[in-house]
């Protein structure tokens, strides 16, 4: 015979007030909560979301009718119980007499006969039903911040999922493009690999050829002089007569073979293996400068606003839909900004953005300690246009006049001597300097507000150099 499962009153208590649940209704995500509960905590939210796990929702949730049903009946069952004092809890243990009132002092139910007793000597008491209605509405306050609390946690937790999934994803695309840059590489030196290794071998072709001929050249020429030579010798072996006969042949063939000049060694016979070995790898890395590009600002894509989408190479930004991404304490929250990957705190440092004909940005320079949450709060120091004027941050207001729209703008910081200046190189035209104490780590920081009008970090000059 199955064994009667025992439930609790938690097993049927609403998350949001902690009560028997009324009128359950259920969600997609198989939560349940008093309908009333759940639309009040909706009413305060900006979007519906499970109280408990988050998720959102976008229809109403329907009524969870097995869940009221057996709602009703663990009241009912504890109703009973209660009416035929099955429930030895509303006894007291030292006098089992019925637990009729509440010591405001020591804060315990208590009996007739233990208000009477020398340890509730002078206390103050309240009726039961009175004290149960009182301290219920004060834990229900007191958990109200509680409440609050673990809304926080929640949140928290939540970013915390999404930024573990979102550092995942980083790393697997992180790593495509990394092995794409080096097939690209790879490739490269495959290439030079065979070009160099055919260069060598068209050498060795050639002189091959060259040796060949001169050794054809050579055999032709010892063959006539051997020849001449076992032909003279024949003509020393014959009759007096014989030889004298032929004595004035004998010497001509002899005189014709003696001018011919010795033969020369070959020279630059030999493979050129300096040539292809000497400083090799020098050769090929400074080759490989016209496949190589460096960029003085990176960008940092873990500080971009949700707006924005950075390229694959982090040099350019452009606005559009904003993005579910992880709300990281580095990432602007406010301000639509994006920031270097790096810092500078010492020395002079330029470099160059072409904003073309994007009509709303700004770029410049903030400070380390720049408030990236909220308002937004430190020293920002740059130039912005918008709505077709150009003006100067850190000087609020000024207003600056240019003759042409510039296609780039140079941005050249002295962190030492306090100096931020813009011109256009096109031109190279003065825009505005900034002059200032500069006390803490500079990013090179950018933004934009026409959609799909990126702005550019523009690649500097590589060269490679011998000292």
């Amino acid at each position: 015979m199955a064994s009667k499962v025992s439930f609790s009153e938690e097993d049927f208590s609403c998350p949001v007030c902690h009560d028997i649940f009324k009128d359950p209704v259920i969600l997609s995500c198989s939560h349940s909560f008093c309908k009333d509960c759940l639309q009040e905590w909706w009413r305060e939210k900006e979007i519906k979301e499970c109280p408990v796990c988050k998720k959102r929702h976008s229809v109403d949730p329907p009524r969870n009718l097995a869940l009221k049903n057996l709602c009703e009946t663990f009241v009912h069952e504890s109703q009973q119980r209660a009416s035929t004092g099955s429930d030895v809890e509303d006894l007291c243990g030292l006098h089992t007499e019925k637990l009729k009132l509440f010591c405001l002092e020591c804060h315990e139910a208590v009996c007739v006969v233990c208000r009477d007793s020398k340890k509730h000597a002078n206390h103050r008491f309240s009726p039961i039903d009175e004290a149960a209605v009182d301290h219920k509405k004060e834990v229900q306050k007191s958990l109200k911040p509680l409440r609050e609390k673990l809304e926080v946690f929640n949140k928290v937790k939540t970013n915390c999922d999404q930024t573990a999934e979102h550092l995942k994803a980083q790393a697997r695309h992180t790593e495509t493009q990394m092995k794409d840059q080096f097939k690209k590489m790879h490739q490269f030196l495959e290439e030079e690999e065979k070009n160099r290794i055919a260069e060598l071998r068209e050498e060795e072709q050639q002189k091959s050829q060259r040796m060949k001929e001169k050794i054809e050249g050579l055999n032709r020429d010892i063959s006539t002089v051997s020849n001449n030579i076992i032909a003279t010798e024949e003509q020393l072996k014959a009759e007096h007569v014989s030889f004298l006969q032929n004595y004035k042949t004998t010497m001509q063939r002899v005189q014709l073979t003696l001018p011919v000049p010795d033969p020369q060694p070959v020279s630059g016979a030999l493979i050129d293996v300096a040539k292809h070995l000497g400083n090799l790898t020098f050769r090929v890395w400074n080759k490989m400068k016209d496949i190589v590009s460096y960029t003085p600002v990176i960008l940092d894509p873990n500080t971009a606003h949700p707006v924005y989408t950075l390229s694959e190479d982090l040099t350019s930004v452009r606005r559009g839909e904003e993005r579910l991404i992880p709300d990281n304490p580095e990432r602007f929250e406010q301000g639509r900004l994006v920031v270097g990957s790096e810092g500078f705190n010492s020395g002079t440092h330029s470099w160059d953005v072409e904003v073309g004909d994007n009509t709303d940005w700004g770029l410049g320079v903030l400070a380390e300690s720049y408030q990236r949450k909220g308002d937004g709060k430190g020293q920002d120091n740059g130039i912005q246009l918008y709505k077709g004027e150009y003006r100067a941050y850190g000087q609020l207001g000024q207003v600056l006049s240019l003759k042409q729209k510039p296609q780039r703008i140079r941005v050249q910081l002295d962190w030492n001597r306090g100096k931020l200046s813009f011109s256009d190189p096109d031109t190279n035209t003065h825009i505005h300097t900034f002059t200032d104490t500069f006390t803490e780590t500079l990013f090179p920081r950018i933004w934009t507000m026409q959609p799909n009008m990126p702005l550019r970090m523009l690649p500097g000059k590589v060269s490679v150099t011998v000292e």
